[in-house]
């Protein structure tokens, strides 16, 4: 059945980017009604006499359009109500620009390709260059895609201003790579619990069984044992923006967020079931 929709800081100059983000770009996820359709509805055929109508929702794409980000750290912000708050406090380098439209014409998905955090030439692959170039825009070490339903009011050059399509109060699914820890136990990496430790325990930390005897004779795939841990993508969803800096060009999103400072993160609305998406 086919799928079709499945710490310095730079500032760009105003004759690199365009500046502009019209309204419909902005985050309404939470708007009583959807500014997109969120359902597409596919003929599946079972056999030769009868068929059935089978409705898709595209769980691959995004509610909207996002930005990067960088992760600077953690602190604690005090609400007006003198309600305390750990935030993680995110910055944002030069970038954040559009260099590619990508239309189920051309590339069979509908996409927003955003590039981020501008770097000299030299760090660049001569493919990488042309693509840039072709667009007209900097040097841009971080390229990702966002999947859309709609594509209206999207230009090459176009640069995505954080404070133009979030506000305080929403809620938003951060993406990043976890700290990596090496290899560690089944203790640290499965919470197992560990054995008796006192004298004539055999089984302090270890993990105890890993399967039967004879039948089946192997241990099943899957089985939680010792092994690397973290270094991995992650994703935090619904987390609250609770401030947003314009003079320091940083937001606060309530929570901890993956990786260390310095991280590259990914910032996109949150998918909310029957916000912007339908219950099943």
């Amino acid at each position: 059945m086919p799928l079709s929709a499945i710490n310095q800081f730079c500032y760009p100059t105003p004759s690199l980017v365009k500046t502009k983000t019209p309204a419909s770009l902005k985050c309404s996820f939470l708007s009583k009604s959807p500014p997109f359709p969120l359902t597409k509805t596919t003929p599946l055929t079972l056999n030769r006499n009868q068929k059935f109508s089978l409705s898709i929702v595209a769980m691959s794409m995004e509610a909207g359009v996002g930005v990067m980000g960088t992760k600077l750290g953690m602190m604690t912000y005090f609400e007006p109500n003198g309600k305390v708050v750990p935030v993680t406090v995110v910055g944002f380098r030069e970038g954040n620009i559009v260099t590619q439209i990508k239309t189920d014409a051309t590339d069979g998905y509908d996409a927003v390709q955003v590039g981020y955090r501008r770097v000299r030439d030299k760090k660049l692959t001569k493919p990488e260059m042309g693509h840039l170039e072709k667009a007209g825009v900097i040097p841009m070490r971080h390229l990702q895609e966002f999947r859309l339903q709609g594509l209206d009011g999207f230009e090459i050059g176009q640069k995505l201003l954080f404070e133009e399509l979030f506000k305080e109060g929403d809620l938003v699914d951060v993406s990043g790579t976890t700290i990596g820890k090496g290899f560690q136990g089944g203790i640290k990496r499965h919470n197992f619990k560990r054995g008796p430790m006192s004298h004539g325990s055999k089984s302090h930390r270890a993990l105890g069984s890993i399967g039967a005897g004879t039948t089946p004779g192997r241990v099943y795939k899957g089985k939680k044992m010792p092994g690397r841990m973290g270094g991995t993508k992650t994703k935090i969803r619904k987390l609250k923006i609770v401030k947003i800096d314009n003079d320091l060009r940083v937001v606060m999103i309530k929570g901890a967020l993956p990786g260390k400072p310095g991280n590259l993160l990914r910032i996109a609305p949150a998918k909310i079931v029957g916000k912007n998406i339908p219950k099943s």
